[in-house]
């Protein structure tokens, strides 16, 4: 029942006349996103809550949930060689988690070979280092690829390192429409917020769209692109910022793929989406909500899609890196089991959590078991995955809910008056909002008026460092061996017919997905075939947004 106007009026009068008797409250109660936190919201009033599994989704895309099925617990891992990550991945599918995310190292994500001189001391660090098709078999070795769910994090060289997956599968007698999986393949935000770009943005748009075809004809389960607001969050964004920059990024894919000649149903319902999960919990809540809710009506109003699943966003979270800190890592573990509850319970379909010492390097192997336990004790622990939706109708969550999308649509209009997110991009206008965001969060952590425990209150002289991985600088030089080696052992002809066959492709309108996927099996490198790529498209130069 509603609150009594008169009522409701008195209750607010005497909160604001009580005083705050804690210094570190903030003399202002707002999110991330400037959104005011009142002390209790009013009864929510939006009529498009539904049920769960029906338009427009904001409660979730499917009527049961976690009821029927768990999301995928992911653990986003890679470093060193191919060795050295296929015996990580071996060893945290043994500890339970159902899905694999690569972490390819720099060199690879900008299409350098580990022996390219630019290289050099950037083999294996952020990633493991994947050259070759041969590089590509060893990560995969004893790994059943019809019983494991991929996820890959790369953008600019997706196509290439999707062709080397697939073509492992191949040699282990596993039929593509028997794959499931993500490739993340969305360069936008790479211009945005990341910077792993080879292309200009335009060819790059051609390379992802040409994938979205590939997909469709070779691994027809795959998920195509995971558009992504993590990085944009990472770069400092607020979340409503993150919702509107991402679902424009998604709006610019849909319109570059339907010019391609694509039929709309035929690829969108393959688009994923992939969010963070940062610190205020309900915000982060409402934020998957209200972005649910945004994609389907941008779906259905300005694209005319009528399936249901095209209308659909289908999203994978990983807690926030950029939060976690150096200075007291264990309190690392509080933060991300309440940032991978707010997931949960926002109703994510894949996860990764952080591990608590990913301030300091990569993680052991304890740490990561650590984060996993994490989503396996939410899981089947703590009972929230019985529930369907149980925020769904809390006033606050609700309030959020609608002030989060109101700011979001507001951002992609003005996105839509600039021309889209390609020229706004080129502009500067998405780079320039975060990078505002950016410096009001550091400040607001300089001046006090936001506490990180451990850093500026409740601060410890740390006499002791905990455990860090570090990758032997041997692993570089076997890297480069093998990669020299492979090269040597394929049919001398192979370099050249290949990289003329990309040539003539890219410089017409043949899809690209072909001419990859065969250089991919006559033996080219990663770099070699991004060489080819460069030849025709160029290289992107980012420019400076003051």
């Amino acid at each position: 029942m509603a609150h009594d106007p008169a009522a409701w009026s008195r209750y607010l009068d005497r909160i604001e006349k009580l005083k705050v008797k804690n210094p570190e409250r903030r003399p202002r109660f707002e999110t991330s996103s400037g959104i005011v936190v009142p002390p209790v919201c009013p009864e929510p009033e939006s009529a498009e809550l539904g049920l769960p599994g029906d338009f427009p989704f904001t409660r979730g895309v499917q009527p049961n949930m976690y009821r029927g099925r768990l999301w995928t617990m992911r653990q986003y891992a890679g470093f060193g060689t191919a060795e050295e990550s296929n015996r990580r991945y071996r060893y945290l599918l043994s500890q339970g988690t159902t899905g694999l995310s690569v972490a390819f190292d720099l060199p690879t994500q900008m299409g350098l070979d580990s022996d390219d001189p630019r290289a050099l001391g950037e083999v294996g660090k952020v990633g493991v280092a994947i050259d070759s098709l041969a590089d590509m078999g060893v990560l995969f070795s004893e790994i059943p690829l019809d019983r494991v769910s991929t996820s890959m994090t790369i953008n600019a060289p997706a196509l290439i390192l999707l062709s080397m997956y697939t073509a492992v599968a191949d040699a282990q007698g596993v039929p593509g429409d028997k794959l499931n999986g993500t490739i993340q393949n969305d360069i936008l935000k790479e211009y945005i917020a990341r910077g792993t770009f080879i292309f200009p943005p335009r060819p790059s748009m051609r390379l992802i769209t040409d994938t979205f075809a590939w997909c469709a004809s070779r691994v027809p389960s795959w998920n195509t692109i995971s558009i992504s607001g993590y990085h944009i969050r990472e770069a400092g964004s607020t979340a409503a910022q993150e919702i509107a920059f991402t679902l424009a990024d998604g709006i610019a894919y849909v319109e570059a793929a339907l010019a391609a000649g694509q039929k709309l149903d035929a690829f969108a319902g393959r688009l994923s989406f992939f969010f963070n999960a940062h610190n205020n919990f309900f915000e982060e809540i409402a934020k998957y909500r209200a972005a649910r809710r945004l994609w389907a009506h941008i779906m259905r109003d300005r694209f005319g899609a009528t399936d249901a699943r095209t209308c659909m966003l289908r999203f994978h979270t990983q807690t926030g890196g950029s939060t976690l800190t150096a200075q007291q890592v264990d309190n690392n573990v509080v933060r991300v089991a309440l940032q991978a509850l707010a997931a949960v319970l926002g109703g994510t379909q894949s996860l990764h959590t952080n591990s608590r010492d990913e301030a300091l390097g990569l993680p052991t192997a304890l740490a990561a078991k650590i984060a996993l336990r994490t989503q396996q004790i939410i899981a089947y622990e703590s009972g929230v995955a019985d529930f369907v939706d149980p925020l769904g109708g809390s006033h606050a969550v609700e309030y959020l809910t609608d002030a989060l999308e109101a700011q979001a649509r507001e951002y992609i209009d003005r996105i839509d008056e600039l021309g889209g997110m390609i020229p706004a991009i080129e502009q500067g206008f998405p780079q320039r909002e975060i990078q505002d965001a950016a410096y009001r969060a550091q400040l607001a952590i300089e001046k006090n008026d936001a506490i990180v425990v451990g850093v500026n209150r409740f601060t410890e002289d740390e006499t002791t460092t905990p455990e860090v991985l570090r990758v032997d600088p041997a692993l570089e030089r076997a890297q480069v061996e093998r990669t020299r080696n492979w090269r040597a052992a394929r049919t001398p002809d192979a370099l050249a017919h290949h990289q003329r066959v990309l040539t003539d492709a890219a410089r017409g309108d043949t899809p690209l997905g072909g001419p990859i996927y065969d250089a991919v099996r006559a033996g080219l490198t990663v770099g070699e075939i991004c060489d080819a790529l460069r030849g025709v498209f160029g290289r992107y130069t980012e420019p400076v947004f003051l």
